[in-house]
């Protein structure tokens, strides 16, 4: 089932500003906020260097490029989120979309490499793996879509045959070619998988709740008898 989207409705389900989840995805671990901090200390210690070299005549921007640079740490997650959004609401057409899993996967992918320095002295680069999950998605006009996520415990729980919903994105009015997708929703789970949570999830499984409901009241219109006229 493939639905078309309001230009404010989406606006709604990809928000400009990022929501706590995808605050939650940029902070990262604990390596990622101490990078962020070197980054704070480091351009704070630029800055200082810069108000000795201007002197007192710069004293109100200095100040205000010292707080920027000061809280990089706290703030950055927000901005890089908003910037990702940003990338998907560039797209004029959105619709919903809702189909069924069809397969399930597990594969172990490269996500990076690392360079360390073994007991000689040598370089070595170790790769870094990652498993993850893949659902192949469908619907019952033959459209499939492969979705990937970095595998969890709470994801056993997925299984072929249940429904799954997500954003489709196209350049096109009627839909006719997609070309981008968000991460899902599982309404009879209540679980969320994908790479980057760009939805809005309230809104979104509020969306999914309402189609639901129209759906079902069609096809409660659809195959209803009417009674024979009384004689």
């Amino acid at each position: 089932m493939l639905v078309s989207l309001t230009r404010e409705k989406f606006e709604q389900i990809i928000p400009l500003i990022a929501t706590g989840a995808q605050y939650a995805y940029y902070w990262g671990k604990w390596q990622d906020l101490l990078n962020r901090l070197l980054i704070s200390v480091v351009a704070v210690v630029v800055i200082l260097i810069l108000d000795v070299v201007l002197g007192q005549g710069a004293q109100a921007l200095i100040l205000l490029l010292g707080v920027i640079a000061g809280l990089y740490w706290l703030w950055s997650p927000i901005y890089w989120a908003s910037l990702r959004n940003n990338q998907y609401r560039r797209f004029p057409y959105s619709g919903f979309w809702r189909g069924r899993i069809l397969e399930i996967f597990l594969t172990e992918d490269l996500i990076g490499e690392e360079e360390t320095v073994n007991q000689r002295g040598d370089l070595v680069i170790n790769e870094i793996r990652e498993r993850r999950i893949n659902l192949v998605i469908g619907d019952e006009t033959g459209f499939e879509i492969e979705l990937q996520a970095p595998l969890q415990r709470l994801y056993k729980a997925i299984a072929p045959g249940q429904i799954a919903e997500l954003l489709v994105l196209s350049r096109q009015p009627n839909l006719a070619k997609i070309d981008k997708f968000t991460d899902a929703y599982i309404p009879s789970l209540n679980l969320w998988i994908g790479e980057y949570p760009y939805l809005q999830r309230d809104v979104f499984a509020e969306v999914s709740r309402q189609l639901g409901s129209d759906r079902s009241r069609a096809n409660l219109n659809k195959n209803r008898v009417r009674k024979p006229p009384m004689k």
